[in-house]
């Protein structure tokens, strides 16, 4: 048994020798489909804790900076800005929820979905270069969307310009009707994910235990075949052709969140290849810009399908508002850039920083605002 078992190991190391790079490639292919089915599950685990907490704030809204308080908490206790704009839409239809109280909560949820790619960054917060760069990587999309909501917030609350361009917009487009739209990484992986569940039940404790060793799992893997693969000009690819421009690595984000319905997931997926190297922070930022125009798509369809002025415009509302926050933004991107950095340099002196950030800044400043302000 031993004598057939070497020659199938020796051939097995010879062929590996002799492919290095398509294993690797392999390799990295496995990790990325296990990333984003571990994000897919976190997702399902976290609506399973708190999507009716989440729509029972919702409900509470009523003054502008409550609604852009609840529509951080919401976002970040479900993970997703798509899950929070879903039920703000469908309740703005169902007419249990005004135009105006919910153009805040879409401004808060903004900042709220920038929670995910930030846990993206913490399994590499041992290595301190690897983790000093993906870790700006991420915040960089919370700062951007900070910065939008602290220009635009005040000037949204005294003239309502949100609404009223969405309103033109809405009734523009009330009667197109709208579209399905499935997205390819959804359908490999949420088939595993119902499969998964129903294996192991309701749990959304296992369940999110069991992510977040996935999600560990996966950065290893990504971050050790990047590494690999930037040898191999992998680094030069990024470079040459998706990353080469600022509008391509823009077109990138926003043509890749359109396709998988989430801007959680494709900012995320950018913090491994930051953390390896791969990608600058001046690269990342656009592509993050292009992932906040690109999550706006799936609500927009939605919201047209229905024929519902009101839910169509708190949909346009969202698209507009990242767009202001793009114009204002792009041309001052050494702000969040430079306050990424900075902010990543000073969190790496104390590993409880960045877990403390994301505490204090998407649930217990938000509760205690709704708490005292409502």
């Amino acid at each position: 048994m031993m004598a057939c078992v070497s020659p199938i190991w020796e051939k097995s190391k010879r062929w590996y020798k002799a492919h290095p790079s398509l294993i690797n490639v392999l390799a990295l292919i496995v990790s990325l489909y296990l990333f984003i089915f571990s994000l897919e599950l976190m997702g399902v685990s976290l609506k399973m804790f708190g999507k009716e907490f989440a729509r029972s704030l919702i409900q509470m809204t009523t003054k502008p900076v409550v609604g852009l308080l609840i529509g951080i908490l919401s976002t970040s206790i479900v993970q997703s800005s798509s899950s929070t704009t879903s039920i703000v839409v469908g309740m703005v239809a169902g007419g249990i929820l005004e135009t105006s109280s919910a153009i805040p909560i879409i401004m808060g949820a903004n900042i709220g979905t920038s929670v995910t790619n930030i846990l993206a960054s913490l399994p590499q917060i041992n290595r301190s270069h690897e983790f000093n760069r993906a870790f700006s990587a991420a915040i960089v999309h919370d700062f951007f969307n900070v910065l939008a909501v602290l220009v635009l917030f005040p000037i949204q609350i005294t003239t309502n310009f949100l609404g009223r361009i969405a309103t033109l917009m809405g009734e523009a487009f009330q009667h197109v009707g709208g579209l399905t739209f499935l997205s390819p990484v959804k359908a490999v992986t949420k088939p595993v994910v119902h499969l998964l569940i129903k294996g192991i039940g309701i749990h959304p404790s296992i369940l999110l235990i069991l992510s977040l060793l996935l999600l560990l799992f996966a950065l290893k893997g990504m971050v050790g075949t990047l590494k690999v693969l930037v040898v191999q000009k992998a680094e030069m690819w990024f470079d040459t052709i998706l990353f080469k421009t600022a509008l391509r690595a823009f077109l990138v984000g926003l043509l890749l969140t359109v396709m998988v319905q989430s801007s959680s997931i494709t900012t995320s997926l950018m913090v491994p290849m930051a953390g390896a190297g791969i990608l600058a922070l001046e690269q990342i930022f656009p592509y993050t810009v292009g992932a906040n125009i690109g999550t706006t798509v799936t609500a927009i369809l939605a919201a047209l399908f229905t024929g519902n002025l009101a839910a169509i415009v708190v949909a346009f509302s969202h698209l507009i508002f990242n767009i202001s926050g793009m114009i204002i933004w792009w041309p001052l991107k050494g702000v969040p850039i430079f306050l990424a950095r900075k902010f990543s340099q000073y969190s790496i002196r104390n590993k409880m920083i960045p877990v403390a950030y994301i505490i204090i800044a998407f649930f217990i400043v938000p509760l205690l605002g709704i708490y005292f302000l409502r």
